[in-house]
Formats: structure tokens, sequence, C-alpha cells
């Protein structure tokens, strides 16, 4: 891997007192798809949160493109390059993909909103991803399949150029069809260069697009695999601590 885009050391997170995330370590790095996987409760979207600026971490160090930084808050994140898609995807089901798409950056032209251009721009975004399954951007958000709601969500973040996606189980309660839509707009992000952290419950999602996988477990890394060199039962040992569990017994 080259030098990462974003590097973090140490980061630890406690609610009350439960530690949620212990001295945990990530990288990714420019074109890479890193898998973050584990169990639930074991600190992945604790981990998403806390690089996101949504609940910032008590401690641990946050390196951008090699400098130290400091994320305190969602605006933080964003404005280094950080974008984030939650599995609610906080969309409006009432407006069209391109007023989704803007909503809250509308572009304007003597003081009213400029359509003929944030269509333009829709349209040169999505045809950037090779999406070619939505010919009508004025469509209500309502009518898209599930997976034509992810696509527009991950668009809307692209819009701030980020260099860093964040993507909570994007294909959750998809189809067939419509997880292999949004599987390779992820390839296309890592084509263009972007780093993508996708958490996951689906193996066989991650097997098809991520490079590696980080998985964490009770709050701690508990392996760091490249997919390509690794056996899905190594993961899945990994994940619910199988290897650890063997460990101990071959020490007695």
């Amino acid at each position: 891997m080259t030098e990462p885009i974003l590097d973090i050391t140490a980061m630890s997170k406690s609610f009350g007192a439960v530690r949620a995330l212990d001295d945990v370590d990530l990288q990714v790095g420019p074109g890479e798809v890193v898998a973050l996987l584990g169990d639930n409760g074991a600190g992945k979207s604790t981990l998403v949160k806390a690089i996101s600026g949504v609940n910032p971490a008590d401690s641990g160090l946050i390196r951008w493109e090699g400098n130290p930084v400091r994320i305190q808050r969602p605006h933080d994140a964003q404005s280094l390059g950080i974008a984030t898609i939650y599995q609610d995807l906080a969309l409006c089901d009432n407006l069209d993909i391109v007023a989704n798409l803007y909503l809250g950056t509308e572009r304007t032209r003597g003081g009213t909103l400029d359509e003929l251009e944030m269509e333009s721009r829709a349209r040169a975004l999505l045809d950037s991803l090779s999406v070619n399954n939505m010919p009508n951007l004025r469509v209500p958000v309502a009518s898209l399949s599930g997976g034509q709601r992810q696509i527009v969500a991950i668009a809307r973040s692209l819009l701030g150029e980020p260099r860093v996606v964040l993507l909570d189980e994007p294909t959750a309660a998809l189809g067939v069809a419509q997880t292999a839509q949004v599987l390779d707009l992820i390839e296309r992000l890592r084509d263009q260069g972007l780093g993508v952290v996708l958490i996951s419950h689906n193996m066989a999602d991650v097997r098809a697009v991520a490079d590696r996988a980080a998985v964490l477990r009770l709050g701690r890394n508990a392996g760091d695999f490249t997919i390509s060199e690794t056996s899905h039962e190594e993961i899945v040992a990994a994940i619910t601590g199988a290897v650890a569990a063997s460990g101990s017994e071959d020490a007695r």
C-alpha cells in the first residue's frame, strides 16, 4: 500500500464504563477498499462515528495525508475530505434525484434556483460513475429501488469531492441485481483513486470488492488481512475469536 490518506493509531472511545474502542489502528490508502468487519458490538459503528466526527474519540492519533489532524465534529471530517453514508441514507422521499443530490448545497442564479445547472451537473456526476440505470433525474426518490437510492446517497457525498468514503452496510436488504449495482459503484470509486471503508456482514460482498479486511473484536483490532491471500475461514475465525480461543487451548 502507498502512504495512507487516513491513518489512525491507538484510537480509544468509552461510553461511561464501557470501552467501545481500545487502541484501534486503521489505515486507508488511495484507490483501496478496506472492509471493516466484526460482530455486532465489535466497535465498527463507533469507529466510523469517531472518524466522521459524530462521536469524537477520547484519545489516539489521526493523520490525514501524513499530517496530524483533529476531528471533533462532522464539519472537521467533511473539510478534510471524509464522506460518510449511513444505513438510513438520509434521503427525502418527496424530492427528486437532483434535489436530493443538491439538498443544502443548491446552485442559484439571480437569486433563484438554477435547475438546469444542477440537473446538468447531476447527470455529469452519474455519467462519470457509469450509472446508466436512472435515465430520469426528476422522479421522486420514493419511486427508486433500494440499489438506486443507495447510489443517489453515494453520489451526493461525492459532490464535496472527498478523498475517503465510509459506507455503512450499503448492500443490506438489497436484491442480487441491486447489490451488483452498488458493488460496481464501489469499484468505480476505487478506480477513481478514492479510499473506501466498507462496513459489511456479507462476506461475498467483501470478497467481491475489498482489497483488505480490518477485523474488530470487542473494540480491539483482531487482524488485518489481504483478501486475495486470506481464506474465508481465517477471516471468520478472527471475527468470532476462534483463533484466540484455539491459541489459549494450545497454551494449556
